[in-house]
């Protein structure tokens, strides 16, 4: 970032605070982090097909000794740890690749060949980590996969290690929890657009790695930007207690649906007396509502599995190990880790429900609320990745949605509108301006951040305004100990000073789109359709499935794309006939009866019915404003 500026006076007093308050001196997480360690793989840098680099760990080399006053402190430390890159064994015959994307591959070996759990985001990835496994433990081939859940980050590389081949073939099962294909295909679908865009926010995507830029996320370092894939689960965990065996390897599961994620499993290996945690105890607060969005999690669920983890497993565990981060060992030290994790998720559910229920709003609950000391304290409960401030307002949202109960709330202007009457009223965008510059020099950069995105929003090409709130998010992101708010305000620096940077990150792949149901598929499109464009319109579309002898009438009107499975009176306007697995190609982008006679579904009735649906689909704009009108 050549335009960075450097830390202001009251961040540079705000960061020594910081060190002086917390335990700096503990330094346990340095020595569970290097523990075990194998080998690295050098240099770091994954490449794609087309020689694009995809993921490259050592741009974090930078990450030593202290921190510099543009990173507060605490965020420095835990990227140092997550930074730390390499094949390490976890107790033996489990090893885990770190350091090569946002999540952790963990090898479990077996009598003929190796488990792989959580194969990353990217084929280039996890083909890299796999690689770095069988050079220091040898050629073992993959014999099974596991995804502990529904998160692209723990099944995007998964054509990396396998193939669809062997598993259409039998010869690797992939394993994964109930819900599973649904959960993650519909997220990345529905509002991947939307996601796609605010995660390019979210991880820093744009920026430059560095101390003035991007130094991680929390929970990993960054997002990997290779080839996403998915292969479809051949083998449906559904209850607690559940054992299988695969390729000699004991696993006992333990469901945790709704917690980090709505379809999640941890899984015991009792022969290791290890248990993998998935993702629901890792060393920071984790998201209960990540800023890209999702569906708010509750907080209340999480925090009653992991008692059952510790009733299930606690009399025999000796390792804990997550998708991200590094394990903890000892039976004492994971009863001490996972009790915390536990009554972390436990107080901030519990008491935002009391404060609410005395009357404040999420805002004002998040400006009270603070952590026990023991919680506090603990680096493991820190807010890298979620933080306290907005995982209290995902819990009021969670119970009483967007409203917070005052009657200037229900209608308020949109913040086009909204900032023109702000401006007005405090005499005009200069003026407003020269207000902002006083509380900026006083260090209450929030402020500064408020008044002026409604100058930016009522006049977007105020190059005052638009400097001074690049500066303000600038301080705000220096001060920041959460990854991913000091990527989100140092990304609107970039906005603001650079213009658009578009969408890096994109999660949406063609394997992702064909594990679509036909329901599913359905409903995409649906939520494409421009609903005053289609007003209008009216057609129908049967489409009939051989392989699996159903048919569906698809209706267009009103605006609205509806369908059912139950037969009908009357011909449809066209009907298309396939098998299941060539109709993704309606999401295409790009229906035409040649692109359907060339994935192998056959028109009946008008072809021209394909064009006026096509003509009111609204694919959404990946690239939309964010920080500007």
């Amino acid at each position: 970032m050549s335009s960075a500026k450097p830390a202001s006076p009251a961040i540079v007093r705000q960061q020594q605070v910081l060190r002086d308050s917390l335990p700096f001196h503990d330094t346990q997480d340095f020595d569970d982090v290097s523990r075990g360690f194998v080998g690295r793989r050098t240099p770091n840098a994954v490449t794609a097909a087309d020689g694009r680099v995809v993921w490259d760990n050592d741009t974090y080399d930078f990450l030593q000794g202290e921190a510099p006053d543009t990173v507060n402190p605490s965020l420095w430390r835990q990227s140092q740890l997550v930074a730390t890159q390499g094949l390490f064994e976890v107790v033996e015959g489990i090893y885990q690749v770190r350091g090569f994307d946002l999540s952790n591959v963990t090898f479990i070996e077996g009598d003929t060949g190796v488990i792989v759990l959580d194969p990353l985001i990217s084929t280039e990835t996890a083909a890299a980590a796999l690689a770095l496994y069988r050079e220091h433990r040898g050629e073992r081939p993959v014999t099974g996969v596991i995804y502990t859940h529904s998160h692209v980050d723990h099944f995007g590389g998964v054509k990396g290690v396998t193939t669809q081949e062997d598993v259409d073939a039998g010869r690797v099962p992939v394993l994964a929890p109930e819900g599973f294909t649904e959960h993650a295909v519909s997220e990345n679908v529905y509002a991947g657009t939307a996601m796609g865009r605010r995660s390019g926010y979210m991880y820093g995507a744009a920026l430059g790695r560095g101390p003035q830029g991007q130094v991680g996320a929390g929970l990993g370092q960054t997002t990997s930007t290779g080839t996403v894939t998915l292969i479809a689960p051949t083998v449906d965990i559904t209850t607690t207690g559940e054992e299988k065996t695969v390729d000699g390897v004991r696993m006992v599961f333990q469901m945790a649906p709704d917690t980090e994620a709505p379809s999640e499993m941890l899984v015991w290996f009792p022969d290791h007396r290890a248990l993998c945690a998935a993702e629901d105890a890792t060393h920071n607060l984790h998201n209960l509502l990540t800023l890209r969005g999702a569906v708010v999690r509750d907080p209340h669920a999480w925090a009653h599995y992991l008692t059952e983890s510790i009733e299930l497993f606690g009399d025999d565990i000796e390792v804990v190990f997550a998708s991200h981060h590094w394990p903890t060992w000892g039976n004492e030290r994971i009863h001490e880790y996972l009790g915390i994790q536990r009554d972390l998720y436990a107080y901030l559910h519990d008491q935002t429900l009391r404060l609410l229920n005395q009357g404040l709003t999420g805002i004002e609950i998040a400006e009270v609320l603070t952590l026990p000391p023991a919680l506090e304290n603990a680096w493991s409960t820190r807010g890298y990745y979620g933080s306290v401030s907005h995982n209290v307002k995902a819990i009021y949202q969670r119970y009483m949605g967007w409203y917070d109960g005052n009657p200037s709330s229900l209608w308020r202007h949109t913040p086009v509108e909204a900032g023109k009457r702000y401006v007005e009223l405090g005499g005009g965008a200069d003026a407003v301006v020269a207000k902002a510059q006083v509380a900026f020099d006083e260090g209450d950069y929030r402020w500064v951040a408020e008044v002026l995105n409604h100058v930016v929003f009522a006049q977007p090409d105020h190059a005052a305004a638009r400097e001074l709130l690049a500066d303000a998010y600038e301080q705000l992101g220096y001060g920041a100990e959460n990854g991913t708010w000091r990527s989100v305000y140092l990304s609107g620096v970039t906005e603001l000073r650079d213009g658009p940077f578009g969408t890096p990150i994109v999660t949406v792949s063609p394997d992702m789109v064909a594990q679509l149901s036909p329901e599913m598929l359905f409903d995409a499109l649906a939520i494409q359709v421009d609903g005053p464009r289609a007003w209008d319109e009216k057609l129908s579309i049967d489409v009939v499935l051989t392989d699996v002898d159903t048919r569906y009438r698809l209706r267009l009107a009103n605006g609205v794309l509806t369908y059912s499975s139950a037969p009908q009176k009357g011909a449809a306007d066209l009907t298309l006939t396939g098998t299941r697995r060539a109709l993704p190609v309606l999401a295409s982008g790009n229906v035409t009866p040649d692109t359907l006679a060339q994935a192998g579904i056959e028109l009946g009735g008008d072809p021209a019915v394909l064009g006026r649906l096509a003509a009111v689909l609204d694919p959404g704009d990946k690239d939309f404003a964010i920080v500007t009108p």
